[in-house]
């Protein structure tokens, strides 16, 4: 069975942007610490329970000083300010990237 394509090789050019504009300048800025332009990542698709990108954005946070501690306290912020469903759904990928205590 052929490897499946992932979507960048599907369409390069969401590739470039990726890599040339979110992560070669929008993450490089100094106006906000990679620690803090995690924590906002992570709350923003979490609160859009944007599931597939919050699991590589979560450990991107813990890479970027991020504690464990804090995720779950996010997690918990969010669930008052973007519902309950939410909450849930980034602490089963918190439960995958973390793993259980």
């Amino acid at each position: 069975m052929a490897k499946k394509q992932t979507v960048y090789e599907f369409i390069p050019k969401l590739g470039q942007l990726r890599d040339d504009v979110l992560f070669g300048d929008i993450w490089e800025r100094t106006d906000l610490s990679k620690r803090d332009r995690s924590l906002v990542t992570v709350a923003v698709l979490a609160s859009h329970y944007r599931t597939e990108e919050l699991r590589g954005h979560m450990q991107r946070a813990l890479d970027n000083g991020v504690t464990r501690e804090e995720i779950k306290g996010l997690i918990t912020h969010i669930a008052f300010y973007s519902g309950w469903p939410t909450a849930v759904n980034a602490g089963r990928v918190a439960i995958e990237v973390l793993g259980d205590d």
